[in-house]
């Protein structure tokens, strides 16, 4: 059934959730993001539906870090995977460091000459990479003297964090998984490498596929929430692989395209063929900028009493 678009009627009174109900009966990217936001509800709201989250890139130095740790606190998720930058920037400010407001088009060689490190327009003093190995080393000193996977890593890393606002500690407080199967790939994996030179700490990174594939095995029903897109995405999805079981609906927000045949801009409904999304799953993909959309779609639950 066919339904007239609505023109949105904006007023002094509108809230985020106003505009979200009326994008429900729009076009373009403003329908893409209502029908995320419905899905995701929907998803959030089904007891008997665990939630995937996969965050890619470096979404906390843009902002993000809040919104993430309150989507784990107020068990929207039940799982998450990310990237080793958003979990090391999270750490960083875990520790007292901030990320800074800065500019693109600043000089880079001057920011050099200052030791600024920067990721686009946000600024970071170096200064936080150099007082980061200190602080991980002290925590890898303490953890416990066996074989780890990396969730399990992650997780007693987490219980050692001090700031309760980390996403770290609140998944840890919360119980609730984080994979990270790019850890080399970052900061913390670094530092993890130049801590096991001289000292004991053993990590299996394979450990972590046999976790999340007994995740999906238990789950009644799955929902895929997917930021970005990359290793996340594809560690989420390829899980329903070995399962005999598939992602009952999805939705991703990401900038990318799928022309190159890169996973981050594939169409969800690529995932059907495989054998990871269901045939008759519920679907959509919004293609906007995380940091945009993201903060209206919470708002938007938020208001809807989540």
């Amino acid at each position: 059934m066919h339904k007239n678009i609505t023109h949105i009627d904006v007023n002094k009174k509108t809230t985020v959730d106003d505009l979200m109900h009326q994008m429900e009966t729009t076009g373009f990217g403003a329908k893409k993001m209502a029908d995320v936001t419905k899905i995701l509800e929907s998803a959030i709201k089904d007891k008997e539906t665990k939630v995937f989250m996969g965050v890619a890139g470096a979404l906390v130095p843009a902002g993000m870090r809040k919104i993430l740790r309150d989507m784990i606190n107020d068990g929207w998720v039940d799982v998450v995977v990310t990237t080793g930058a958003n979990l090391t920037h999270d750490i960083i400010e875990a520790m007292g460091h901030h990320h800074l407001t800065g500019n693109e088009n600043a000089d880079d060689k001057e920011l050099r000459d200052q030791k600024i490190d920067r990721i686009y327009d946000v600024f970071l003093k170096n200064e936080a990479y150099e007082d980061l190995e200190t602080y991980l080393h002290k925590i890898y000193k303490d953890l416990p003297k066996k074989r780890m996977g990396v969730r399990e890593f992650l997780y007693e890393i987490g219980k050692r964090i001090e700031d309760k606002n980390s996403i770290l500690r609140t998944a840890a407080d919360k119980n609730i998984p984080i994979f990270c199967p790019g850890i080399s790939d970052s900061a913390m994996g670094f530092h993890a490498w130049s801590y096991i030179l001289d000292n004991k700490l053993d990590v299996d990174v394979f450990e972590d596929m046999k976790e999340l594939l007994a995740i999906t095995w238990d789950s009644k029903n799955s929902s895929v929430f997917i930021l970005g897109g990359g290793v996340p995405k594809d560690f989420i999805l390829q899980a329903m692989q070995f399962s005999p079981k598939e992602h009952s609906s999805a939705v991703q927000i990401t900038m990318d395209r799928p022309e190159h045949g890169g996973l981050s801009g594939a169409e969800l409904k690529e995932a059907i063929s495989w054998g990871k999304l269901g045939k008759n799953a519920t679907h959509a993909t919004l293609i906007a900028d995380v940091t945009i959309a993201l903060p209206l779609i919470t708002a938007s639950l938020k208001s809807r009493g989540l």
